[in-house]
């Protein structure tokens, strides 16, 4: 028997009509409701859970994600490292930010611990919060895995701005959604 050499994972096909690359989102609101449209988007079509992400340069869109775990078999395939993979690929570089150029990962969600671990080493300048971990566990039922007592100050210290609670009242509406109808996978 041999290793498999190849993974495969890939956003479903209803992504291209919210988003396209380069578009322009101005402003930290409509960067986030672009990540909250995904997530709704992708509790509607079933294609997976309650999460959505965007990475942005400056104001235009780079690339997103959406959450993949059950579809693609893949405990990592969480809407920021899908965001993060497409972006690092489309840019040809692992570390976002290394060209000088502003990066912002906008997400309908607080990172969970997975995804908070992978933003310090992405290349991300600033990130954009919707719905908080407590909103998440509480709505939607997920753990979102330990996170330093002092997070924020953790990726503040490393250079990364936060602002949170961006159209909360919006993602914790799609988490109760996804709570309400369940899985469609």
């Amino acid at each position: 028997m041999t290793l498999s050499i190849d993974v495969q994972l890939q956003l479903p096909s209803w992504v291209d009509t919210l988003a396209e690359a380069g578009r322009v989102y101005p402003g930290d609101e409509a960067k986030v409701q672009l990540a909250i449209a995904l997530a709704a988007a992708n509790v509607q079509h079933g294609s997976g859970g309650p999460f959505g992400a965007a990475i942005f340069e400056g104001d235009a869109l780079v690339a997103v994600g959406v959450n993949r775990v059950v579809p693609g078999n893949c405990s990592v395939a969480h809407a920021e490292i899908l965001a993060f993979m497409l972006a690092q690929q489309k840019l040809q570089r692992f570390r976002l930010n290394q060209d000088g150029g502003h990066y912002t990962l906008a997400t309908s969600a607080q990172p969970c611990c997975q995804c908070y671990g992978a933003t310090v080493w992405a290349g991300i300048d600033t990130l954009l919060i919707g719905a908080r971990a407590e909103d998440v566990e509480r709505l939607a039922g997920f753990d979102e895995g330990p996170l330093p007592a002092d997070w924020v100050g953790e990726l503040e210290r490393r250079g990364i701005q936060i602002r949170a609670d961006l159209l909360r009242p919006q993602a914790c509406e799609v988490l109760a959604r996804y709570q309400t109808h369940g899985p469609l996978y």
